[in-house]
Order: structure tokens, then C-alpha cells, then sequence
């Protein structure tokens, strides 16, 4: 699956110009209605912290473990990161929640505000006990949301493991098409899949 890259922007190779995003979608009926919640810096320190208890005081939503044991490396990056450059918050991964439930299932994000081209790049992740269920599609489709609303933003990029044939079918249904490669220290080899940002 597409998750929130942990470590620096890894080198691309092959870019092309990306491509428009056609409008046809699949009917939301089909998933459940979630919300992207913004967690508070203090918030995402305690994760990179791996003390899921103190995250969860300071939460605005109830964390699973899968906050803590399975993206602790994500969370570190997202700490570094927000000290240096606070104003990113905005735009950096927070909480996928059920809107039925209140329950965090996973978290998504962009790895931070349009480059100097206007790309963003996104990621997400369902805790592994609730996948299956439409919840990378619905967190997908609000981060493209968002990103079309953002006139800085020209360009969406998502980056998939070779073998991950789960995220990779997903995005490709949203007009995302093969853009290159690239190198990810933690990851290992990633295809890059870009669409045009543009209206739902």
C-alpha cells in the first residue's frame, strides 16, 4: 500500500509530464464515510516516541497500536519534521476515522505543502486489522479532494512497492499512470504514479 514515506525525498528517475485524472469514480456508496483528522504536534511526538498512552491524551480521536508499533519510523520523520517547519502541519499525515464508529483505522496524509512545481505526494495506511473494508479508497479520495482545492497543487504523486498489487490497482483507478522510479532508503525500490490535480 501507499504509505507516508518516513525518510527524505528519495531520487526520481524517468519523470514525464503527468496526466490528466479523468472524472469517473467509483460510487462513494461502495465505502465508508471517514474523515482525515489533523493530530497536534505533541501528539505526533509521543508516536515517535512509541507512547501510544500519552498520544492518546493528547489525541482528538482514540490511536490503535498500529499508530505506534507499525508506523513509529513514519512518526519520527513527521516530528523532525514539523519542528523544522511548522507550518506543514496542515498538510502532514494525520488520522483516517470512521465517521460511524469514531474509530481510528489507519492514517494518510501528504508528506508536506506543493513543491516549487506544485506537486504533492501522498500516502496512507489501514491499520491491518481493518483492511478490506474501503478505507484507503475513501482516504484516497479525500486526499485527491483536497488537492484539487489547493490552486497550488498541479500534480498528485503516489508512490507504490513493485509488489504491492493492492495499492497499485487502487490508484491506478483514480487516472494515476507510471511516472519512473525511484529509490526509498527504508522502502527499497518505488514506482512513482502521478495524476493532474483538477476538479472532482
Amino acid at each position: 500500500m501507499a504509505t507516508p514515506s518516513p525518510s527524505p525525498a528519495p531520487r526520481a528517475t524517468e519523470q514525464h509530464r503527468a496526466p490528466q485524472r479523468p472524472a469517473s469514480k467509483l460510487p462513494a456508496s461502495k465505502q465508508p464515510a471517514v474523515d482525515l483528522v489533523q493530530l497536534p504536534p505533541a501528539a505526533i511526538n509521543a508516536l515517535a516516541a512509541g507512547d501510544l498512552d500519552t498520544a492518546n491524551r493528547l489525541s482528538p480521536v482514540p490511536l490503535t497500536r498500529h499508530f505506534s508499533s507499525d508506523r513509529q519510523s513514519l512518526w519520527k520523520y513527521r516530528s523532525a519534521q514539523l519542528a523544522a517547519a511548522p507550518d506543514d502541519a496542515g498538510w502532514v499525515t494525520g488520522a483516517i476515522v470512521d465517521r460511524t464508529s469514531g474509530q481510528a483505522v489507519g492514517c494518510a496524509g501528504f508528506h508536506g505543502p506543493p513543491d516549487t512545481d506544485g506537486m504533492v505526494e501522498l500516502g496512507y495506511s489501514v491499520d491491518p486489522l481493518l483492511r478490506r473494508r474501503g478505507y484507503a479508497r475513501a482516504a484516497l479520495e479525500l486526499l485527491l479532494a483536497r488537492a484539487a482545492r489547493e490552486p497550488a497543487v498541479r500534480t498528485v504523486r503516489a508512490t507504490v512497492s513493485p509488489d504491492n498489487e493492492a495499492s497499485r490497482n487502487l490508484v491506478l483507478q483514480y487516472g494515476f499512470v507510471e511516472n519512473g522510479s525511484q529509490w526509498d532508503d527504508e522502502d527499497g525500490l518505488e514506482i512513482i504514479y502521478e495524476v493532474s490535480a483538477g476538479p472532482q
